[in-house]
């Protein structure tokens, strides 16, 4: 029946394209020169080329902006900073638990014991830890054991959870705009609402991405009263570190202070040594939440990812001593504190307006909408400023559109910029000298 395969249409020109396995047969006439063949075959994925392919999955906004800086021909730097030697058991030659080797899970375990539950009877163990390849993969562990439910998800976000809560199809994901006028803050009121209306599952990050506020206690602990017994709160606190609320003393951010039940309270959060570790290349993340939730967790990678890196894992484990890690956070606060200040002044000076100073992460969420026009929209900001060898991210890839419902380009975030303060000094006053002459060059063609 198969035995004559020979063509596949392109899916514009309905034109007959060299041999393709699935196709059946050679078109007709008839067929070729349809219109409504054509269209019929253009709107059915099933005859397309690489029909078992989406593309448009495979790629965040991040990664989408420095594949357009790789077009310049700007390319990572060589990797020859300071080498690191790691003891590699030979357990950890072989595979690690899917859910993590049980010395990391429990030095997890202690950390948060004693940064966030001291004096609490209920205390986190290494039951209540599953390590994770990474903060996706973790999220997706997470997605895989949810059950049907409606997810709240707030625009502006991590750019990540796009996908995320597009693939999976056993839940429905919700939006909640949050307003630039009173900072994008999550007000208690908001969950609340969102409860009342069926939702049982908030996903979040916090510390947030991208506009670098944070919810803090109290308004944190009312959120998570308004949840309990109502809705599981999925806390992504990979910014926890990077708080300029308490004066750069190396207090951290999380959910966990809250908790009253570490096996009861439907809190998981996630983090690792990617952001405030500054270990990205590790992919050593954890998740923290109930005996039952983990137990599910821990499993899914058996078949999603595998694990994480069980050398990375031994070697983290002296890492999370809480004295240590208090240690490093204040040093790391005042490290990006003062990079943020430097950032600001740079800015401002520039003309533009910054309402809310970030009081967390390393990034600004920037308004374009006072620049000339050419330059005010995020997009075009990015072109500009990609040809004075300056990279930023478009807003509009913070407004998350999961399966692509909605048209973008009417989005709020459509004249937002993500500014990074994240690198190295020098190269910060580099990338300010670079947006500088973009917004000279263009105000110069406005007058």
């Amino acid at each position: 029946m198969f035995g004559n395969r020979k063509f596949s249409m392109n899916r514009n020109t309905g034109v007959p394209r060299m041999s393709r396995r699935f196709s059946v047969g050679e078109p007709n006439t008839s067929e070729t020169s349809s219109k409504i063949h054509r269209q019929f075959r253009a709107a059915h994925e099933g005859h397309l080329p690489h029909a078992g392919l989406d593309a448009s999955r495979a790629s965040t906004g991040v990664v989408w902006c420095t594949e357009r800086a790789s077009e310049y021909g700007f390319l990572e730097a060589p990797m020859n900073g300071q080498t690191w030697t790691i003891d590699v058991s030979s357990a950890a030659r072989e595979y690690g638990p899917t859910a993590g080797i049980k010395p990391l899970r429990e030095a997890v375990a202690h950390l948060y014991n004693e940064h966030h539950r001291q004096g609490k009877e209920s205390k986190y163990t290494w039951e209540n830890v599953a390590i994770v390849p990474g903060g996706r993969a973790g999220l997706i562990r997470i997605a895989a054991v949810l059950n049907n439910a409606y997810v709240a998800f707030f625009i502006p976000d991590y750019t990540a959870y796009n996908e995320l809560l597009s693939v999976f199809k056993n839940f429905a994901a919700i939006p909640t705009p949050l307003d630039e006028s009173d900072g994008y803050h999550i007000h208690p009121d908001k969950i609340a609402n969102e409860i009342a209306r069926g939702t049982s599952v908030i996903l979040t990050s916090n510390p947030r991405n991208p506009t670098g506020r944070v919810v803090a206690n109290p308004e944190l602990a009312e959120i998570q009263d308004i949840c309990r017994g109502r809705a599981t709160l999925i806390s992504d606190e990979f910014y926890s570190g990077y708080n300029y609320t308490s004066d750069c003393d190396g207090t951290t951010i999380s959910a966990a202070e809250n908790v009253e039940d570490v096996d009861e309270d439907d809190v998981l959060i996630i983090d690792g040594l990617t952001k405030r570790f500054r270990l990205p290349g590790w992919r050593i993340a954890w998740i923290l939440g109930p005996k039952e939730f983990i137990k599910a967790i821990g499993s899914c990678g058996s078949y999603l990812d595998g694990g994480a890196n069980a050398p990375f894992q031994e070697a983290a484990v002296p890492m999370l001593e809480p004295s240590l890690v208090q240690t490093e956070m204040v040093a790391l606060q005042h490290h990006f504190r003062a990079k943020r200040d430097y950032v600001l002044r740079r800015l401002r000076d520039m003309g533009f307006v910054i309402k809310y100073v970030p009081d967390s992460t390393f990034y600004l969420w920037l308004n374009l909408e006072g620049l000339p026009g050419p330059i005010s929209d995020g997009l075009n900001f990015f072109q500009a400023c990609l040809e004075e060898k300056v990279i930023v991210v478009p807003g509009i890839f913070f407004d998350l559109n999961p399966s692509r419902r909605r048209d973008l380009f009417d989005s709020p975030c459509h004249h937002f910029i993500r500014f990074s303060y994240g690198p190295r000094m020098e190269t910060l006053k580099l990338g300010c000298d670079g947006i500088e002459r973009v917004v000279q060059k263009f105000k110069k063609f406005q007058n």
